[in-house]
């Protein structure tokens, strides 16, 4: 089941533009409208994985939201705002906010602290073997077995194969692998992530793992 992102965010053109990002990073999103009463309470309602809060919304303050959804959940959240108030950024991170993003922002960057956000929320023991079609990834070792055969991976092979493996049968953007490898501390563009998917391809065709494993969608993405 894809983890489901609400926004809450005033302007219609920066929420359309948001929720378009992150559904074609295959996550679900869910966006508030409408009078800010009740803006929490409707949010937690929704069961999100993480909220998107604007800061600055008409007839509302989002700090006090902040602290409302926090009072009642453990909900990853983060804060967007056009101001670059140092005060702010304290004063919602002491109300309970997780992370904090300055408008403007890169949609990428943007996505990649929510991914951030979503990997921590899960606990450092999550997911540390991942295992599809016989293939078993170790991300605790960095290795990857199939069948009585183990290879190691390097850094940007293993993030690039735990991606891939948390969406099995989906098609997963580039844009989405590079974001995670961007997380990693690498220089990734998108000639470098062809070079680096290539050498997946060959680690796991050394294990006997079979061609149509890692498939490409060309002009997209890929999916194993």
């Amino acid at each position: 089941m894809a983890q489901r992102i609400y926004i809450i965010e005033d302007d219609v053109a920066l929420r359309t533009e948001l929720a378009h990002v992150l559904e074609l990073s295959g996550f679900a999103v869910g966006a508030y409208e409408g009078s800010w009463a009740d803006t929490a309470a409707r949010a937690l309602a929704a069961e999100p994985d993480c909220i998107v809060l604007d800061l600055k919304l008409p007839g509302a303050d989002g700090h006090s939201i902040c602290r409302d959804i926090r009072a009642n959940s453990s909900v990853p959240i983060l804060m967007l705002t056009s101001s670059e108030s140092e005060f702010d950024e304290v004063m919602a991170m002491n109300l309970g906010a997780d992370d904090y993003v300055t408008k403007p922002y890169r949609p990428a960057v943007l996505l990649a602290h929510i991914q951030a956000l979503l990997r921590r929320s899960a606990g450092p023991a999550a997911d540390m073997t991942m295992r599809h079609k016989g293939v078993t990834l170790n991300i605790g070792a960095g290795t990857v077995s199939f069948g009585d055969r183990t290879a190691e991976l390097t850094r940007n092979e293993l993030r690039i194969l735990q991606t891939l493996m948390r969406n099995p049968g989906v098609v997963v953007p580039r844009s989405e692998i590079m974001c995670a490898l961007w997380e990693s501390d690498a220089f990734i563009d998108d000639n470098t992530l062809t070079v680096n998917v290539n050498r997946l391809r060959k680690t796991l065709a050394s294990l006997g793992v079979p061609d149509d494993f890692l498939v490409t969608r060309r002009g997209v993405g890929y999916a194993v």
